[in-house]
């Protein structure tokens, strides 16, 4: 079986095809690079011992998709090509609209043409918005997201939907909370350009001394210690839950199937008590410095996966204080190769 992971040397991509290769899957990556590295394709053939076959382009050129579409018999997708900063889509809405839906559309496009099914989506516990009620499940109503970000997920979702009902598709909606942590071989992480629009890069700079102080995004929330509550869940716990809802999408024999899979820890930390574990795990100090809210984010988001747990037989059982070791060894083996 070939699996195409588009984004597939990008954060969360680079693990799932670690993943997928140690499974047995061969896999094809698209990827234009404009959030990762080419390393990243030597280090993935290092930690898997297989290399996956490469393409470096965008998927908003439907003509490079065909091509590569041609040249392989494709039997199913996990789609990672999307920009994902909730901050940054606030400020470029349009950049996001136009590459979150015109690559996700391609893709559907050519896989309605050419029949093929199991497409897994990337998707994000941005599309609940702010929710009513914790723990949040695949139940619980979508509201408008606070987020172009979140927007572009959730339509990217109804796309999806209305795809597999009117052509007859597998899919399968991954709503993920807060992915963290990098490979336990350290030789994937994740790699932001630039200054990180996600916390737990922004911490790993600062101990390093890159950044000079963390910015915390207000401490003026309704939480015990007034900064925002999220769901960190690490990577590799999330790459295996994308091989599992692969492998369930593709033993189903129904022509129509839409799964939809909150993925988290089912626990939520504030981001002082994030920092607080960074600093015990790895015995090292974050200066920080309080900053205004900033917008397009919520108050406090984590999961109830039962239903994953259940369908999939997947769970996230590593702990925050581990996850954060492995990022601080994946910052130490970036900084090693400079």
């Amino acid at each position: 079986m070939t699996i195409l992971v588009t984004g597939g040397l990008g954060y969360i991509g680079s693990h799932t095809v670690v993943e997928l290769l140690n499974e047995g899957f061969d896999v094809v990556i698209v990827d234009d690079l404009s959030n990762s590295e080419k390393f990243i394709l030597n280090n993935i053939e290092e930690v898997a011992g297989r290399k996956p076959v490469f393409y470096p382009f965008d998927l908003k050129r439907r003509d490079l998709l065909k091509q590569l579409l041609d040249a392989h018999q494709i039997d199913g997708c996990i789609n990672f090509a999307a920009f994902k900063a909730v901050g940054e889509s606030q400020e470029k809405p349009v950049d996001y609209y136009e590459n979150n839906l015109f690559s996700l559309i391609n893709l559907l496009q050519e896989f309605k043409e050419r029949n093929i099914s199991n497409f897994i989506f990337s998707s994000s516990c941005t599309v609940y918005g702010q929710a009513d009620e914790m723990p949040i499940d695949e139940n619980t109503p979508l509201k408008t997201p606070e987020s172009s970000y979140g927007k572009t997920k959730q339509m990217g979702e109804e796309i999806l939907m209305d795809f597999a009902k009117a052509h007859h598709k597998k899919i399968s909606l991954l709503r993920y909370f807060n992915p963290i942590g990098a490979h336990p071989s350290a030789k994937l992480g994740e790699l932001p350009i630039g200054i990180p629009n996600n916390l737990i890069p922004y911490v790993t700079q600062t101990a390093a001394g890159i950044r000079e102080k963390l910015s915390v995004w207000g401490d003026d929330y309704p939480t015990p210690d007034g900064t925002a509550i999220r769901d960190y869940i690490y990577v590799v716990d999330l790459a295996k839950a994308h091989v599992a809802a692969l492998k369930k999408l593709m033993a189903e024999t129904s022509d129509t199937v839409i799964d939809i899979y909150n993925l988290g820890t089912g626990k939520g930390s504030s981001v002082l008590e994030v920092v607080n574990a960074f600093e015990a795990a790895n015995n090292v100090t974050v200066p920080y410095q309080i900053c205004d809210r900033r917008a397009g984010d919520i108050t406090v988001a984590y999961a109830n996966a039962d239903k994953a747990e259940r369908e999939l037989g997947w769970k996230a059982d590593t702990s925050l204080e581990e996850a954060l070791r492995t990022t601080w060894n994946w910052q130490k083996y970036l900084e090693s190769r400079n």
